[in-house]
């Protein structure tokens, strides 16, 4: 099976496409278009993620109802203006104002995977002038304000130019800009110099306006904007001829009227907002402000409050000594509500003589988004921040463990049953990731032998929904149960808070043990492979992932594929896609068709022994030449190859990575050396219609490549995981289940997610500079990645799609 010929119900059924819902909004003039595939137009080749046009009549012209439905559609590439045909079964249509944002990023491939994502896109598109923002610069993340949305180029295509955001950045960003606001001499908005910069939407994370939630767009106003109240300002206001004081949580206008959105004191920290007009509003002196923290409103009980004199005489805290930075708490309200969160920031605010903390909540139930008085002193979500004062914070009693109890899981101390998300969240990337997972306690927490199943979980479901399909597809052997235990117990809560208890996993092995009727799941080592084989195929019952066949023999079915070769000389540092080319070569296999996740172990014997003391991630897998009776290229010419030799793969001559098959011509040169004259050429099979066009000899031979998304690693029988969240080499997270303890037998493990770019470095080295290296030299987690390496996961996108 092979996907690039013509197949309109292959490629559209399973989208619900229709021919005519390539078709934009009628009147558009132009009809805008992504391809989902690398795609070959005589010698031009394009890859995934470029973007083309046609217009309105020449689609209709092309799809009219008294004509047979067309399979390819004449479009104009927009990168370089060039007139090709292409198969619409690789073609998505893209709305104009989407297609101008995506036009601004020059990677194909991330241009592609941001419009597949769409949550930063349609971010994007809401989008407003004054609106906060935080953007990327150096590789690190500054707060801003959107200044400007539109082109920046003179001399851009008369079909689309790409839009740009021109951001003046604000705190810590001030002075690492490009511009005034100027671009190429043409000034698109005013700022200090070297403060202001212009980006893709790629490299800008929205913040949510203040009533994103009553899906209104009221952008957060600058502080240097002339008006009576800034945000944090104290302020007063009547409710029923009643004096009301509360502080303004944000400023905005609608129309010419201004508003301030107002959290009133009487009413709690968190517990009401009022939106009130700017003329019924009056500024409070300073003080009035700062008496919030004088009080015990909203702040925990006065009797947590302890007070004593140190030795020069001075007034000090006590109490909560042990918290720090990371450390997870509680507050209590003043209507005795609790609120859990993890402290981010802590320090002395402007005329608070209390030393404070920064909170980040579990629930949008803050007031800001680590901003106070204009100054960001910590980043989260909007409504999850929360100033207040060091001694109104807890223990998180949840993460305490009793000395007289029995071992628990961390089992959320006096919580049995966590409530169920009831809705269902997609998997995290790009900032989204970096925001929800990482950090201490993060991750899935590992207790009793499960890392296994942590590592091997977290891989398949933080960051890619390859595999969703377990978790909502009613298979004919599915038990419902297993079923709704990983969806709502694991994965939605990894998703949405980035943590999962050890108590929700132990559930989850509970069941296994009793559907697969293994008594040790609960308490036991396992490996990855036997806990996914007993899931997907006993359990859940899914469709193998892999269709395998050899030597012209019958389909074989598998999840995961172990590699099996011999020692090789010649592979000092491989790479995967040379390990799978030896293992299908020297088994005769072949895949039936593409696979949507291709999940690869690495040839080891045992836990102890590795045949390779380094293995190179692969980023990209080209499966194109493991494919049966697919078109081939020929590894000589480029041409459509006829002859496949197993023995040639073995020489020296020919390059390192890639199956060696011939064309005609090619072959009988390449055959005619007298050391290759004993080789036996094994002819391939073509498919009638690629070898009728090829044999015009203008076709070339499209790839088709899947992408690495995770690897699991092991080293003295624990396993770890590292995911890609990004598009970018630095895009690694390293996850691992159990990297800290809290306390001894009674205590409980601590999860951990912890950003790794260090990866990219040795990525980038060459081969033979790699293999000098020593593991106990190599920065960060890079030497577990490149030396420990377990299990590899692949995911083809567009497969994911119809699966």
């Amino acid at each position: 099976m092979y996907l690039h010929w013509c197949d309109s119900s292959r490629f559209s059924q399973p989208r619900g496409m229709t021919m005519t819902s390539l078709l934009p909004s009628p009147g558009d003039g132009n009809c805008y278009y992504i391809l989902t595939e690398d795609c070959a137009y005589g010698s031009k080749y394009f890859q995934a993620g470029n973007m083309c046009f046609c217009s309105e009549r020449s689609y209709l012209r092309n799809f009219s109802d008294d004509r047979p439905p067309a399979c390819f559609l004449k479009v104009i590439m927009l990168d370089d203006s060039s007139t090709v045909t292409i198969n619409i079964g690789i073609l998505q249509p893209v709305r104009e104002e989407m297609a101008v944002f995506l036009l601004a990023i020059s990677s194909h491939n991330e241009r592609l995977n941001y419009f597949l994502e769409r949550l930063s896109l349609e971010a994007a598109l809401r989008a407003v002038p004054g609106q906060k923002v935080m953007v990327e610069v150096d590789r690190q993340y500054f707060p801003g304000i959107i200044r400007y949305i539109g082109s920046i180029y003179k001399n851009a295509s008369p079909v689309l130019s790409p839009f740009f955001f021109g951001v003046e950045l604000q705190g810590e960003g001030e002075n690492r800009g490009r511009s005034d606001g100027s671009y190429h001499g043409t000034e698109y908005f005013k700022c200090k110099r070297n403060c202001g910069i212009f980006l893709p939407f790629s490299r800008v994370q929205f913040t949510p306006t203040p009533d994103d939630s009553y899906g209104k767009q009221k952008p957060k106003l600058d502080t240097e904007e002339v008006v009576p109240v800034k945000v944090g300002d104290a302020v007063s206001f009547y409710v029923d001829e009643v004096p009301t004081k509360g502080i303004a949580m944000a400023v905005y206008r609608e129309g010419t009227q201004w508003f301030v959105k107002v959290c009133p004191e009487e009413e709690g920290t968190t517990d009401i907002f009022r939106e009130i007009p700017m003329d019924s509003v009056v500024k409070e002196s300073l003080p009035s402000l700062f008496s919030l923290f004088e009080s015990d409103m909203g702040l925990g009980h006065p009797t947590q409050m302890k007070r004593e004199i140190n030795e020069s005489g001075e007034e000090c805290e006590s109490g909560n000594s042990s918290l720090e930075v990371n450390s997870m708490v509680q507050i209590t309200l003043d209507k005795g509500n609790q609120v859990s969160g993890i402290i981010r920031w802590l320090g002395y605010l402007p005329q608070i003589k209390h030393k404070m903390a920064g909170v980040e909540l579990d629930e949008d139930k803050g007031v800001t988004a680590g901003e106070w008085l204009g100054k960001y002193y910590f980043h989260c979500a909007p409504k999850r921040g929360l100033f207040v004062k060091l001694q109104s914070c807890q223990p998180d009693v949840r993460f305490q463990c009793s000395h007289d109890s029995d071992l628990s899981l961390v089992d959320y101390r006096g919580q049995e049953v966590l409530p169920q998300a009831p809705d269902s969240f997609p998997p995290l990337r790009n900032e989204a990731a970096v925001r929800v997972l990482r950090g201490r306690m993060k991750g899935i927490q590992g207790h009793c032998n499960s890392c296994y199943m942590d590592a091997a979980l977290f891989s398949l479901f933080s960051c890619t929904s390859v595999l969703d399909s377990m978790l909502f597809k009613p298979f004919p052997l599915c038990d419902r149960n297993v079923q709704s235990i990983l969806r709502d117990e694991i994965v939605n809560p990894l998703r949405k808070t980035g943590f999962v208890r050890a108590r929700s996993v132990m559930h989850l092995r509970e069941q296994l043990t009793e559907k697969g009727q293994c008594s040790s799941f609960t308490n036991a080592e396992k490996d990855p492979e036997e806990f996914l084989n007993l899931i997907m195929h006993q359990i859940l019952g899914i469709e193998p992932l892999l269709k395998l066949q050899s030597g012209g023999q019958k389909e074989q079915d598998c999840y995961c594929y172990q590699i099996f070769m011999d020692k090789q000389e010649d592979l000092v540092v491989p790479d995967v896609q040379q390990l799978v080319e030896h293992s299908f070569l020297s088994s005769d296999l072949k895949l039936v068709e593409i696979p949507s996740c291709f999940i690869i172990q690495m040839p080891r014997f045992g836990k102890e022994y590795k045949m390779f003391s380094k293995i190179i991630p692969s980023l990209e897998l080209d499966i194109t030449d493991l494919l049966l009776d697919s078109p081939r290229e020929c590894c000589v010419c480029g041409d459509v190859a006829t002859l496949e030799c197993s023995e040639c793969f073995k020489d020296k001559v020919f390059a390192a990575t890639g199956l060696k098959q011939f064309c005609s011509s090619c072959s009988r040169q390449v055959h005619s050396h007298y050391r290759r004259k004993t080789h036996k050429p094994t002819r391939l099979h073509i498919p009638e219609e690629f070898h009728s066009r090829s044999a015009r000899g203008s076709q070339q031979v499209p790839r088709e490549k899947m992408e690495l998304f995770a690897v699991l690693c092991i080293e003295t029988s624990h396993y770890v995981s590292f995911v890609k969240y990004g598009p970018e080499n630095e895009h690694w997270m390293f996850f691992d289940s159990m990297a800290d303890r809290h306390g001894d037998e009674n205590g409980f493990n601590i999860p951990t997610v912890t950003l790794c770019p260090e990866v990219a470095k040795y990525l980038d080295l060459p081969l033979a500079v790699l293999a000098l290296e020593q593991p106990r030299d190599m920065d960060g987690v890079a030497k577990r990645l490149f030396c420990d390496a377990y299990m590899y996961m692949y995911q083809s996108k567009k497969m994911a799609l119809y699966k």
